[in-house]
Parts: C-alpha cells; sequence; structure tokens
C-alpha cells in the first residue's frame, strides 16, 4: 500500500469500508448508534459504518453519541450523512432520551487520569454501562473494554484467551472489568444480546504503541523496556471487527479478543525505526517476562485475519513520524506494568 501523507487521507483510509463490511451491512436490520462517539475511533467508524450501509444500499441510519465538544467533527459526520446527538452518558435522564437503537456500538470510557480521579474512572466505566443496559435491553451491544482485563502473561504464551480467568491490575483494569460484568448482568436479566471486545492497542498515525516509540526513537528519548512485548491492530482493522461483530452478539455476552496475531517486541520495534530515521535507540531499563498480550485466534478464525499487516502499519508510521505528521499528544502508556494510568 502507499504511504498515507496527509490527515485527510489518513480519516479516508480509516473510513473506508472493507468488502466485508458492506457485506456485513446487508445482512444488518435497522439503524446503529455509537455511544461515545466523539474519541479517537469513534469518527472514523461511524464514517465507515455509514458509507457500508450506502454500498450496500441500506437505509439504516447511523447516529453518534458523544457530548462533542469539537464542532468540526460534528460537521464532518452532518457532511456524510451521520446524525449526532450531544449526551452526557453520565446523566441517565439524558440517556434515557436515546432512541433505541437494535444496533449498539458502545466506545464510551474512561483511562487516563484514572490515579487522580479513580471516582470518575469508576463512574464512568460502571454507573454509564448500568444506564445503558438498562436502556438498551432489546438491543445488540458491542461493548469495547480491554485486554486490560487480563492479567500480565509470559511473553512466549502465546497471549491471554477469552476463557482464561480476568486478572485486572490496578483501577482503571478493575473498572474495565466492572463494566463488563455489569454488561453481563444485563444480558442474563434481561436477555440482551453483547459482544465484550476487548482490544489492544489500537494504531492510528497520530497516536499508538507503535507511535510512541517511533516518537521516542526518532526524539532522541529513552524507551523503557520494562514491558517488552504488545499486539498491536490497525485501527481501521478494529473499526471493522466491532461492526462485524455485532451478528455474533449473544445472551450470556460472548467475548472476543481483538489486537493483531503477532506478539511483538519492542526491542524490535525501536531497532526497526531507529533504522529508518538513522540513528541508535536508546533502550532503558529491565526487560520482564512477562507482558500485556492476548491471543486472537477465535477472532480471526470467525472474520479473517486483519486487512492491514504489522509491517505495512510500521512503514506507514515511520514515514508519517519522519515527516512531521500530526500528533494527537495522546501517549498509550503501553510501558506502564503497575496499572497506574
Amino acid at each position: 500500500m502507499k504511504l498515507i501523507e496527509s490527515v485527510t487521507e489518513l480519516e479516508e483510509r480509516l473510513a473506508a469500508p472493507s468488502s466485508r463490511d458492506v457485506d456485513a451491512m446487508r445482512q444488518m436490520e435497522g439503524d446503529v448508534i455509537i455511544l461515545g462517539a466523539g474519541g479517537k475511533m469513534g469518527p472514523s467508524l461511524a464514517r465507515r459504518i455509514r458509507r457500508a450501509a450506502v454500498a450496500a444500499g441500506n437505509p439504516s441510519r447511523v447516529l453518534a453519541v458523544s457530548r462533542f465538544s469539537s464542532p468540526e467533527v460534528v460537521k464532518e459526520l452532518h457532511a456524510e450523512g451521520i446524525e449526532t446527538i450531544a449526551c452526557d452518558l453520565l446523566d441517565r435522564n439524558q440517556v434515557a432520551r436515546l432512541a433505541r437503537c437494535p444496533n449498539v456500538l458502545f466506545l464510551s470510557g474512561r483511562k487516563f487520569g484514572s490515579t487522580d480521579r479513580p471516582d470518575l474512572t469508576w463512574a464512568a466505566n460502571t454507573i454509564v454501562p448500568h444506564s445503558v443496559a438498562s436502556h438498551f435491553r432489546a438491543s445488540r451491544i458491542v461493548v469495547f473494554s480491554t485486554g486490560n482485563v487480563y492479567p500480565l502473561v509470559k511473553v512466549d504464551s502465546g497471549g491471554s484467551l477469552e476463557t482464561d480467568a480476568p486478572g485486572p491490575v490496578g483501577e482503571y483494569a478493575q473498572s474495565c472489568l466492572g463494566r463488563e460484568r455489569i454488561f453481563e448482568y444485563g444480558s442474563r436479566e434481561y436477555g440482551t444480546r453483547c459482544l465484550l471486545y476487548r482490544l489492544n492497542y489500537a494504531v492510528d498515525l497520530r497516536y499508538g504503541v507503535l507511535v510512541d516509540i517511533a516518537r521516542k526513537v526518532h526524539g532522541g528519548e529513552p524507551v523503557e523496556m520494562t514491558v517488552p512485548a504488545f499486539n498491536v491492530i490497525w485501527q481501521g482493522d478494529a473499526n471493522s471487527y466491532a461492526l462485524r461483530c455485532l451478528a455474533h452478539c449473544a445472551s450470556p455476552p460472548g467475548v472476543m479478543n481483538i489486537t493483531g496475531p503477532e506478539t511483538v517486541s519492542l526491542r524490535w520495534a525501536a531497532e526497526y525505526f531507529a533504522r529508518e530515521f538513522g540513528c541508535e535507540p536508546i533502550l532503558v531499563g529491565r526487560e520482564s517476562d512477562r507482558a500485556l498480550l492476548s491471543n486472537t485466534s477465535r477472532c480471526h478464525s470467525l472474520l479473517g485475519d486483519p486487512h492491514v499487516s504489522l509491517g505495512e502499519m510500521m512503514q506507514w508510521v515511520s514515514h508519517w513520524v519522519a515527516c512531521g505528521g500530526e500528533s494527537l499528544n495522546k501517549p498509550t502508556r503501553f510501558e506502564v506494568a503497575d496499572g497506574r494510568f
């Protein structure tokens, strides 16, 4: 694939539906609502679904719900025929006024700042799910979660399976397991069909683990080696899986690990970017033998392999960083092993 040269081109790549997305929309009945659509993934996910619906000849509406701090995002979504609804999901009265769409993608959540305001993190990650699970009890709900609900595992283990027991480290990860449990409760009590979508780590060119490493290497900053490996997936592929996971919702809820198939060595990635930039990486800290890793054999068996490979992501990221491409300045803090975000 050709390199990505601008934010406009990047947004187009993220939002372009695959043939599998279009096929999914041919089978879809009813409108789709995306809760928490104003974050890093929501806008491109909404556009991908809308474009897939148009390509499939599906008249279903796409509704995007968020506080929407950026008027520009709202304008761009409207231009694509996506309806936007300003809503504070922590206010159950506002949630109660939302249209009860049959297809729900739940992206809302809080991670960073969890150490400073753990109360707000718990509220965002458990109270909001309670309101949503109750209001949308007749819908299918894909619940965005995280691989952080698993414990750290041996680097050579192949990653945690969906059947493995949770072992969240730190209050953020604990609250994410709380989010899952609330939706599980709603699913069992109301018969709501859900899928717990455990994602780690999505990569855009403006954020993501690969971007964090590349920017540190390019800037001559030390790369902390404590967590020596990770998984990554192109955000466009993560969006595609989210849409297609609606067909796999069930009661009690199913679980799906979402990431790329490789266990990526931090040292290897840093050395790759160093070669691309013509410099030496500064690697610090002692490498552990454990990392946050997920096994995605179930996802790839049911839904196919990601469209964008690790190699392509590496090339895109190195080019983007070398050319001074835009950054969201939202580091993943993948190097954190104690769960304090």
